[in-house]
């Protein structure tokens, strides 16, 4: 699949442009709905290091807390979103899962969710090897860390095409997953339904 190939080259791109000018999605079709995964992932991140920030007020956490729910709610409806469209798209082309194949535990939407997370970890790590207010020890570290997290998304890629390749032979299949995430259902989440009922 064409689309699938272009992913390592979208995710590093965006996060680049995003740095440097408001986050928008401007691709198409498939390519669309895992760049607006990838946002999620990436206003995640910041979102977190707010979080993290010892100076930050308790107010700020508590709106960053829920900024956090529903990112993560929508960043996981689009991974789901990604595992529908690629089935869709494999029907489409002939290829049928053969269920009687081993499963994959993990799915293409998931795999490329893992990936997005490293390109981050990455550039953010890169940032750390261009910094003038550490010794130089740090700026090593750094840079063997950043060695270390190009090859662990490199693996991931290798592993997102390698389950293609076996789902189009029919050597491994897999399931699409619903998460079911209860903290942002109010009819789910005790302490919001409590509440409505008070």
């Amino acid at each position: 699949m064409e689309t699938l190939k272009q992913i390592n080259t979208l995710q590093q791109t965006r996060i680049s442009e995003w740095h440097q000018q408001q986050p928008q999605v401007s691709s198409q079709g498939l390519l669309k709905t895992i760049e607006e995964q990838h946002l999620q992932n990436y206003l995640l991140w910041h979102e977190e290091d707010i979080a993290r920030d010892p100076e930050v007020s308790n107010d700020e956490i508590a709106r960053v807390k829920r900024s956090i729910d529903r990112l993560n709610q929508k960043r996981n409806d689009l991974i789901e979103q990604i595992d529908e469209t690629i089935l869709v798209r494999l029907n489409a082309e002939g290829v049928g899962l053969n269920h009687n194949s081993p499963m994959n535990s993990e799915t293409p939407g998931g795999i490329i969710d893992r990936c997005s997370i490293m390109a981050l970890k990455i550039y953010h790590m890169e940032k750390q090897t261009r910094r003038s207010d550490v010794d130089e020890n740090h700026l090593q570290q750094s840079s063997e860390k950043v060695k270390i997290l190009r090859n662990q998304r490199e693996d991931l890629f290798k592993c997102l095409f390698q389950l293609m390749d076996n789902i189009r032979n029919g050597t491994r299949h897999y399931k699409l997953y619903h998460q079911f995430k209860m903290y942002n259902d109010p009819t789910l989440n005790p302490q919001i339904y409590k509440t409505n009922q008070s």
